[in-house]
Formats: C-alpha cells, structure tokens, sequence
C-alpha cells in the first residue's frame, strides 16, 4: 500500500536501536501473540489479506502502536472476520462459549509428535504454471514507478530502480491480487540493486540489496 505502514528506507524516524539483541521479545505477552499468530490458520483469511488489513490501521494508531500490538489488533480483526470469536469474548478475555473441543493437550505431545505433525502439514508454496519466465538470471530491470491503493510487495524506495535478476525462485502467488481474494501465481524473482541505486546518498558504498519482486513488477532495461 502507498501509506505511511511502507516504512523501508525512509528517514527521519531515528537511529535503530540495537541494545537488548538478545532479547526476542520485550513483554511476554508478545511472544504469546506470535505463537498464536503462527498456530491460528484463519480459513480464507490469506496472508496478504491480512497484510491487507494491517495497512488499514490509521496513520496515527499505527505509529503509535508496538510492533506486535498491530499484529493483535490484526488477528482480532480478520477472526471476528470469520467468526471465530466475538468482540465480547476479546474485551472479556475468554471464549463465552460452551461447544468448543480444543483437542490433545500440547502438555501431552513430546517434542518428535509436534515435529511430526508439522512436517505432516508441510506443503509447497510454487506451482507449476504455462507462461515462461520473461527474465533470466543477469538480465538488467528495472522496477515500476507507480504504485495502488492496496497491497504490494513492491516498496516504495525500489520503484522506478534498475536492478538485476540475480534468481528465479518459480511462479508464487500474486499478493497484489491475493488480498483482493484472486489466487493467481507468476514468476518470482531475487533483484539485486546496487545501495546507491535506491539511495544515492550512498554513491561511495559497495552494499547491495536483495528483494524478491514477481514479475508484475518488472519491466526489461532495453539499451
């Protein structure tokens, strides 16, 4: 989304802070929020629909908001989305309902059963499409300009940018189209960009940045 939630690359925001690297978490409520994040598979509810939905937090609250405090203010969403739960079982902090089976206890797996499981769900996220791809590793892009009123994986300082491709990772689902509910797959990319090329304060630097672009975002540098 063209919005102040594409933060890569801007200024004026501050140095990053890099005490307390050993800390995953800061509270312990965060490391909960993202266990649920991981666990909680919402049916219809895509990962760029959720993104999606993320990126309609108000610039203010936003801003505003801890990192993982957006990630639950998200998960309450698209879950009273789909009727998981209701906005009075969040403000009571409790299911207030009777009928729900909420299977083995995970007291009871050891450590190989929930390996076991996991990689029993395991599954391949590209897919075998007709169109070829319209790029080779090498080949000079370069990115587009303009971006839309929804979800993008294309951000802002890489736009309009010349780059290379440097792998072909198969075709992925589109997550431009995949927020609007549309499962369509293209050809996704590694681009590599020289750091001056995206800021050119960095002209004397020998940096370089790796972004995984599909295809839609691609057009060929023609000489």
């Amino acid at each position: 989304m063209d919005g102040i939630h594409d933060l890569g690359g801007k200024q004026g925001y501050g140095p990053i802070d890099r005490t307390g690297e050993d800390e995953v978490f800061h509270e312990e409520w965060e490391g909960r929020e993202w266990g649920i994040a991981q666990c909680a598979r919402t049916p219809g509810i895509t990962i760029d629909w959720w993104r999606h939905c993320r990126e309609l937090i108000l610039p203010e609250d936003y801003l505003a908001r801890p990192y993982f405090d957006s990630w639950a203010q998200t998960d309450f969403s698209t879950y009273i989305e789909a009727g998981w739960m209701t906005y009075e079982e969040i403000a009571a902090g409790k299911s207030l309902r009777q009928d729900l089976d909420y299977g083995e206890p995970l007291e009871a797996m050891n450590l190989q059963q929930i390996l076991d499981e996991d990689r029993a769900h395991a599954f391949r996220f590209d897919a075998e499409i007709d169109t070829p791809p319209a790029f080779v590793v090498g080949q000079q892009v370069s990115t587009q300009r303009h971006g839309h009123g929804g979800h993008t994986r294309l951000p802002q300082y890489a736009r309009g940018r010349v780059g290379k491709i440097h792998a072909h990772h198969g075709a992925h689902v589109f997550p431009d189209w995949s927020a609007e509910g549309r499962e369509v797959h293209q050809h996704l990319y590694s681009v590599v960009f020289d750091a001056s090329e995206l800021w050119p304060e960095a002209a004397d630097r020998h940096d370089r940045v790796y972004l995984d672009l599909w295809e839609a975002y691609l057009l060929p540098v023609t000489t």
